[in-house]
């Protein structure tokens, strides 16, 4: 069972921390680096790039504002189609019906193609509280689950992960977990890439249940899609005889056409692909073809109440693409663990704290992770403008209180207050000027701020006495 985020503290504690380990941050920029220059290179082919990001933001608007009849269409087609479909609330609930879905079948293993929407519900550890071992199939993912450790960017979660270290974590963990590491494995990424292979396909070929995410369902049809690049998710989708698709209920649209937007963008964007090696379909059950058994778990979780944010829903257009990680430049110091969310990131920033709400110190901390710089909303293919929320969070988050928010509080309104009033506000500019001499370098209650800044010298007359003179 890998690691969770329950206990994290709050990302300026994580990120002082992650800065100073340089072999994360070479990691980190070796891999950002070269996935955003290919990406760029990628979209640049495409004329009409801007009329495609538009289009995605447009689908995914236009759906999140008849969510629930899309959603009803879309369990009307699974059902026609021959799935199952259970509604989930919460995790917790989520959990339940997964766990009850298995236990009914007589297995205790499964295998599993990633899924954000699982790690975000802590499926993992819930099956295995209920003798339930679930196997990651994703190369990534199974270097994060065999290393005990926690993902940390949604397209490649092992990015932290040097070759050196993963061939250690093969050499190490894989015999407990299976077919053990080749003896004299290096870190040469084809003999990795080998070992993992025959790692998986023994769980592959005994796994009797199957359990996925999506990146998309076609209410139209009740068709799921999985978009992966190493032919896992295939196996995982077609071999079991039961499969069970857990997904967030934003991942739905209307129609088929809808869908050709996305298959041009989300490579592009992600994996700098013009097309993606592997896009696996399937339409609730087919006699001698796939699993025999479908069930679909509908994932509410925190996403209802984001709906109805008119600025924060936005957050809700994303499509998992990692864009805007690989251009952030908090993300690429501080690494995606300090984020304390299966979602890091600019989009964790803003997704995290609507999933989860800003009551807990690592959640209130996540609309500060940015420098507003707006890198990731001239990246983002569906035109997410992350900066614009993260300032919606920041309001949020003041408004709730705490002690270093109530004294911010405090601040601006007794601002206000001398700007409403001309005469009190040339009275304290004059003020202030005569007594320059005798302003502390650190004010009290301001050191984050003055740590790395010097505060401005204050000019020897107020603006207005100087406009005055010269206006004469």
């Amino acid at each position: 069972m890998s690691a969770t985020f329950v206990g994290m503290p709050s990302f300026p504690v994580a990120a002082k921390e992650a800065v100073h380990d340089t072999t994360l941050r070479a990691n980190l920029r070796h891999a950002t680096h070269t996935i955003r220059d290919k990406r760029a290179k990628a979209v640049a082919e495409l004329s009409d790039w801007q009329q495609l990001r538009e289009a995605g933001k447009q689908i995914k608007d236009h759906t999140l504002r008849h969510l629930d009849r899309h959603l009803v269409r879309l369990e009307e087609s699974v059902v026609r189609a021959g799935g199952t479909v259970h509604w989930a609330a919460d995790a917790d609930e989520a959990n339940r019906i997964v766990a009850d879905l298995v236990k009914a079948t007589g297995e205790r293993e499964v295998v599993k193609v990633k899924s954000m929407a699982t790690q975000e519900i802590g499926l993992n550890e819930a099956l295995a509280a209920e003798g339930i071992s679930a196997y990651e199939t994703d190369l990534a993912e199974l270097i994060v689950q065999l290393g005990h450790d926690r993902p940390s960017h949604i397209l490649v979660p092992a990015i932290h992960r040097n070759r050196g270290e993963i061939r250690d974590i093969f050499r190490e963990e894989m015999g407990s977990w299976g077919r053990p590491a080749p003896d004299g494995l290096t870190d040469s990424p084809a003999e990795l890439a080998e070992a993992a292979r025959l790692h998986l396909r023994e769980k592959f070929l005994r796994a009797k249940v199957g359990i996925s995410g999506a990146n998309f369902m076609v209410a139209e049809t009740g068709t799921l899609v999985v978009l992966e690049s190493e032919g896992n998710g295939r196996m995982c989708l077609t071999l079991p005889e039961t499969l069970i698709s857990v997904v967030g209920i934003e991942k739905v649209i209307p129609t088929w056409q809808d869908l050709e937007v996305f298959l041009q963008t989300l490579p592009r964007s992600s994996t700098a692909e013009r097309m993606n090696p592997y896009t696996s379909m399937w339409t609730g059950t087919t006699d001698g073809d796939g699993p025999s058994v479908f069930h679909l778990v509908l994932l509410d979780n925190g996403r209802t109440d984001t709906l109805a944010d008119e600025v924060g829903r936005q957050a809700l257009r994303c499509i998992r693409c990692s864009a805007c990680l690989n251009v952030c430049p908090v993300y690429e110091r501080a690494g995606g663990h300090a984020y304390g969310s299966v979602y890091p990131g600019p989009i964790g920033a803003i997704l995290s704290p609507q999933l989860r709400g800003t009551a807990s110190e690592i959640d209130a901390s996540l609309p500060y992770a940015s420098s507003l710089c707006g890198a990731c909303y001239e990246v983002c293919p569906v035109a997410i403008d992350i900066p614009e929320v993260l300032v919606h969070l920041r309001e949020r988050v003041a408004e709730q209180g705490g002690k270093g928010h109530r004294l911010e509080k405090a601040a601006m309104k007794a601002a206000s207050w001398a700007m409403d009033r001309p005469a009190v506000l040339a009275a304290a500019e004059r003020a202030a000027t005569r007594t320059r001499g005798l302003h502390p370098k650190n004010p009290p209650g301001a050191g984050a701020w003055t740590e790395s800044r010097a505060l401005p010298e204050m000019p020897g007359e107020p603006f207005r006495d100087w406009w005055k003179k010269r206006s004469r």
